[in-house]
């Protein structure tokens, strides 16, 4: 967005100091890079590059798992989250815990033991189908290109709102800093550098936070204001799916993500390889969800002293910002202009967290593509370690390119938040399922596999696309305020936009992220509407991934039932103990069951 092209829009308040900041932070990035190249060199192979030689300190590890968790989606989203819908999101955090553990004590050991490089590798030992694993791959790398795109637009988004550079300008500069670090540094780079960056990110939004709480009274005083306008809530019981945000659907999501994006995803197993034992990469899981807490509380409490701020002149509706999800960077530029660099400071913590989600993401890609398709083909399987090393690393700057050019078709989504939690939990959902079937359900064979893993993933995708498409389930109504701004006084006679059209009109996850005043004056129930009729559109984007899970496992399971069950015994190291034990005993007693009936029916024949 131009600041120019709306003139209730204040000027761009970037200025020299504020630049000199932010190009710091991206030189001390590229920097970063080229110094692990450096001290890299003469260990040149595909373990050190993408692994780290298995043998990194579990500190900056720690951090730089934090980082890759808390992309600018997070950054951007989870504040406008609350300042638009209030605090029931925030109990994702509950859900986040047991997920974790899940993924640290159940997941974890299997991957860990079996030294596997991509995570895919394990279907194919688990199933015995190549087929499996390059679909998976294939699904992997989709999921990761659609987040890296969304994550590299919502910085492009916020920069393009306090300086005269246009998106795709702003794009190509995040892509191109982070291409070059990942490409010559690789995951040594990624993880130095998401420590800089986090500490940045984390330092940058604190520091909002404080300010802007000291001038409105305090942290109590935001919220008995963020009370009076019913932002506050947690537990809201209701059972009904088709609620966006309750306690139940939060909690969900909250297990979901924990519970998958810390082993199911390439970049973050990749951070738990990387240590020397796997005691050690669980304390990591653990220290994670510590850090996932105080970062994401902060972020938080930046949503409620964003709503605190402009309880009675939304900048959204005066039609100051055009997006949702320039609340928190129109506050800093617009109350804290006066802090020489702070937007600087603000912008350069955005960028950071899109750079730590680029490197992780762009690293992780190419180590898929190298290990699942390109590895064993007859003209790479000879190359030394040393040109094997280079074909990653242009494979890291291929993807990492590609990943630009699709967030510059973006600008016409929705919420990032939601529209990425969507289509990230079509596409990983059911993948997630294929490896949780594989460790938890030993009776699953190849056949159920497959056929559970296309089946969940049609299902998905059907689902979320047609969610976007339709413009299903609305979102809560919270009330918005014009009263209060100058602007709205001073022209009251040609530009109303009354309080009531926000409170009472409902807008659908698709669509309330693009409106300005003049939209909500010329829209018609056509393209802002609330649609009545409860169908599987409206059902809660949080219970996406977990739907993807459920129909693989289950779909799989009874595939596998009738094209004869794996037997106990025959998977090795690649079910979960526990419930190899389990599927033994189940079976030994089906077994007995069956031989005693068989026996009655001869002895009475």
């Amino acid at each position: 967005m131009n600041t120019t092209d709306n003139p209730n829009i204040s000027e761009a308040t970037f200025t020299p100091v504020d630049y000199t900041v932010l190009s710091l932070m991206l030189v001390a990035s590229a920097g970063i890079g080229v110094v692990s190249a450096i001290r890299s060199r003469g260990k040149a192979s595909t373990q050190e590059y993408l692994l780290g030689g298995r043998n990194m300190s579990p500190l900056p590890v720690a951090i730089s798992l934090l980082g890759g968790w808390i992309s600018a989606i997070s950054f951007v989203g989870n504040p406008t989250e609350i300042y638009f819908f209030g605090t029931q999101l925030t109990t994702i955090l509950l859900g986040t815990v047991p997920g974790s553990l899940f993924a640290g004590y159940i997941i974890l050991p299997i991957f860990y033991k079996l030294k596997i490089v991509s995570i895919n590798e394990y279907l194919e030992l688990r199933f015995g189908s190549k087929l499996l694993r390059k679909l998976a791959t294939t699904s992997l790398v989709l999921f990761t290109l659609t987040y890296l795109a969304l994550s590299v637009y919502a910085p492009a988004l916020i920069m393009s709102s306090v300086t005269q550079l246009s998106t795709w300008v702003s794009t190509l500069i995040i892509g191109s800093v982070c291409t070059f670090y990942i490409t010559v540094g690789g995951v040594r780079a990624v993880v130095y550098t998401d420590v800089l960056q986090t500490l940045i990110m984390f330092g940058g939004v604190l520091l909002v936070v404080i300010v802007c709480s000291i001038d409105l009274g305090g942290i109590g005083n935001v919220w008995t204001i963020a009370e009076r306008g019913g932002r506050i809530q947690f537990f809201d019981f209701n059972t009904s799916p088709y609620e966006r945000h309750t306690f139940w659907s939060t909690v969900m999501l909250g297990f979901y993500q924990g519970a998958t994006t810390l082993t199911l995803v390439q970049q973050s197993y990749q951070r738990l390889a990387s240590v020397s034992t796997l005691q050690t990469s669980q304390r990591l899981i653990i220290g994670f969800v510590v850090g996932l807490f105080t970062l994401w509380i902060v972020l938080y409490l930046s949503g409620l002293v964003a709503y605190a701020t402009y309880r009675d002149c939304d900048p959204l509706t005066s039609g100051r910002i055009q997006k949702p999800d320039q609340i928190l960077t129109f506050l800093v530029t617009d109350k804290l202009r006066y802090m020489t660099g702070m937007a600087g400071l603000f912008v350069a913590a955005v960028y950071g967290c899109v750079l730590s989600t680029h490197s992780s993401c762009g690293n992780s890609m190419a180590c898929l593509v190298w290990e699942d398709f390109i590895k064993h083909h007859k003209y790479f399987s000879g190359l030394s370690d040393a040109k094997a090393t280079n074909v990653v690393k242009l494979l890291s700057a291929a993807l990492g390119l590609v990943a630009m050019c699709l967030s510059w078709i973006l600008d016409k989504l929705g919420s990032v938040y939601v529209v990425s939690t969507s289509l990230n939990s079509a596409l990983s959902g059911p993948l997630s399922g294929v490896f949780i079937a594989g460790i938890c359900t030993p009776w699953v064979n190849t056949e159920g596999a497959i056929v559970g893993f296309i089946t969940s993933l049609t299902f998905s995708l059907w689902m979320v696309i047609g969610k976007l498409y339709r413009g299903g389930g609305s979102p809560a109504r919270l009330s918005l305020s014009t009263e209060g701004c100058p602007e709205n006084l001073m022209n009251l006679a040609n530009t109303t936009v009354s309080h009531s059209i926000i409170s009472d009109t409902s807008l659908t996850d698709a669509v309330y992220v693009n409106f300005t005043e003049n939209d909500l004056l010329m829209s018609n129930t056509s393209s802002i509407q609330r649609l009545d009729s409860n169908t599987i559109y409206e059902i809660s984007y949080c219970y996406t991934g977990i739907i993807g899970i459920m129909i693989t496992v289950v779909v799989g399971s009874l595939v596998s039932l009738c094209t004869g069950a794996d037997n106990p015994g025959d998977e090795k190291e690649v079910v979960n103990p526990m419930c190899g034990r389990a599927y033994k005993r189940l079976f030994q007693f089906l077994r007995k069951s069956k031989t005693h009936t068989l026996t009655q029916d001869q002895t009475q024949t």
